[in-house]
């Protein structure tokens, strides 16, 4: 297998950001120009209203310049109270202003510099939260789902998952691609930008202490070392593959994968069959589409049907692991089932198996 320097996926971490990123699914927030714009607006409705005050008492202020007070003082003098200024050429004389300044003025005065400072507020206040949220992720984070590489392939693979029981929150996407996370974060998945062959990604995914490893890169290269990487960092975790080409899929085995699949000739072999039964390629497609018609699917054998012989079980029995071997249905070693068992069914989407719900292991 050819091996260059540098596939895609790193260049375009390498251009994109020095260093990895965790983002956290996106809460519904208003826009921050929106946000700034009501501010300003806000301040500009406070200082008239201090204006008018003013204005409206100018009577009672004394200018050093000239003794009166016209409407531009009134707006000069609001301007650097408000900015908490005070050059003292205009003051209030009199006990009318004076106690407006106290009731009205004042107040003014702390809101205008509340709206000042409160967008640096509420940035402090959300990197404080934001942080706060990603320690949280961080400590209950456990025996999660992580998928690297977030294009057709990763995307189909998390839809199936996700259409079986599995949470949005045991989710972690790894992309070199910014614009591919803040997408997967605006689905609700976690994302982590960065190179998924460099360990201290895959770190920040939390990787060693996922449950499953989705491997969907767009070269096979890649997927090798992240495979690597990855058995590295986790041993006991199940890491699922996908190459394009079929000669690449024993080096990722040999890797820690712990099943591959070929994209590009597992797609060939479909097509092949829909020419020869296009009904039979039809109930593949099915099958391999999860939430609707027909589902394949693999769940624990329960209590009452040990001792049973397959065809005896109220679901249509495939396939009996039983250790690390695959019986087929018509294997004489696959009956009677053992408590042990798991079976791979088909059974109708709508149907729940009768374990009880599928088991993700």
């Amino acid at each position: 297998m050819k091996l260059p320097g540098h596939d895609a996926m790193a260049r375009e971490a390498d251009e994109q950001l020095a260093v990895s990123r965790v983002k956290l699914p996106k809460r519904v927030v208003e826009r921050p120009l929106l946000q700034v714009g009501k501010r300003l607006l806000l301040a500009l409705v406070v200082l008239l209203l201090t204006v008018f005050i003013v204005w409206l008492d100018r009577g009672g202020y004394h200018d050093n310049a000239d003794g009166k007070v016209d409407f531009l003082d009134s707006f000069y003098y609001a301007t650097v109270t408000l900015s908490t200024t005070g050059y003292g050429d205009i003051v209030p004389h009199s006990d009318s202003a004076r106690l407006v300044n106290v009731l009205l003025v004042t107040p003014l005065r702390v809101l205008f510099l509340i709206i000042l400072v409160g967008t640096t507020l509420e940035v402090l206040t959300e990197r404080t939260r934001d942080e706060w949220r990603l320690n949280r992720w961080r400590s209950t984070l456990r025996d999660h789902t992580v998928v690297i590489g977030f294009g057709t392939k990763g995307r189909s693979a998390l839809l199936t998952l996700c259409a079986t029981g599995l949470k949005k929150e045991q989710v972690v996407i790894v992309d070199p691609s910014s614009k591919v996370i803040e997408a997967a974060t605006a689905d609700g998945f976690a994302g982590v930008i960065g190179d998924a062959t460099r360990s201290d990604v895959l770190i920040r995914a939390e990787l060693q202490r996922a449950r499953q490893i989705i491997i969907a890169t767009q070269r096979d290269d890649t997927a090798v070392l992240v495979a690597l990487t990855a058995r590295q960092l986790n041993r006991g975790a199940k890491i699922v593959a996908a190459v394009r080409e079929e000669e690449n899929a024993p080096l990722l085995r040999q890797s820690g994968a712990d099943a591959v699949i070929t994209s590009a000739s597992a797609a060939g072999r479909l097509l092949g069959l829909s020419v020869l039964s296009p009904y039979a390629g039809t109930v593949m497609e099915d099958l391999i589409q999860q939430g609707s018609g027909l589902d394949i699917v693999e769940r624990p054998v329960i209590k009452s049907e040990v001792g049973k012989n397959v065809r005896d079980t109220d679901d249509l029995v495939v396939s009996v692991l039983r250790g690390h071997r695959l019986l087929g249905y018509d294997d004489p070693k696959a009956s009677p089932l053992q408590l042990t068992d798991r079976l791979i069914t088909i059974v109708r989407a709508s149907h729940t198996p009768s374990s009880g719900g599928v088991d993700q292991r």
